[in-house]
């Protein structure tokens, strides 16, 4: 097995593990490339020119890039991982601003503070990704303060 399978087999495996069941296959297709670091440990997974994903060196999780968003978006039954934002705040969390806890909408119950997060407006459309601040009950009931530390916006890629 070569180092690319070995890489790509890794990524897949973490991928399941963080997003769901089969999330690793559809994330990471067959050709995908990667950046490594330099004790040889992958960094970021790309393809066709498009950043998919970052792994964070401190604990080993994915966070995404906007194709890699995109790609889970498309396969996650609604709202798995998603945070809805209020149509006041699109045009600022599309650029990569910060999502307020004021404007959330809904959130998926199953997350928990810390976790990567695709942002979408009411009409289920991808606006950016990003890593949840709070719990999905603070985030919808609390009225002030960051709710999502958005990382990029569709408008940034």
């Amino acid at each position: 097995m070569s180092n690319i399978d070995k890489n790509l087999k890794k990524v897949r495996i973490m991928a399941d593990i963080q997003f769901g069941k089969g999330s690793g296959e559809v994330l990471f297709p067959d050709d995908v490339t990667f950046q490594l670091s330099r004790t040889k440990r992958v960094r970021q997974v790309q393809y066709k020119g498009k950043h998919l994903a970052t792994v964070r060196a401190k604990d080993g999780m994915l966070t995404l890039g906007i194709g890699g968003a995109v790609a889970l978006h498309d396969i996650l039954e609604k709202p798995a991982s998603r945070v809805v934002i209020c149509e006041d705040a699109v045009p600022f969390v599309s650029k990569g601003k910060t999502a307020f806890a004021k404007h959330v909408m809904a959130v998926d119950p199953n997350l928990r503070a810390g976790d990567e997060v695709i942002l979408v407006d009411d009409s289920d459309a991808v606006l950016a990704t990003g890593q949840l601040l709070l719990s999905p009950d603070e985030a919808i009931h609390m009225d002030r303060g960051p709710a999502v530390d958005v990382r990029r916006g569709i408008a940034q890629s």
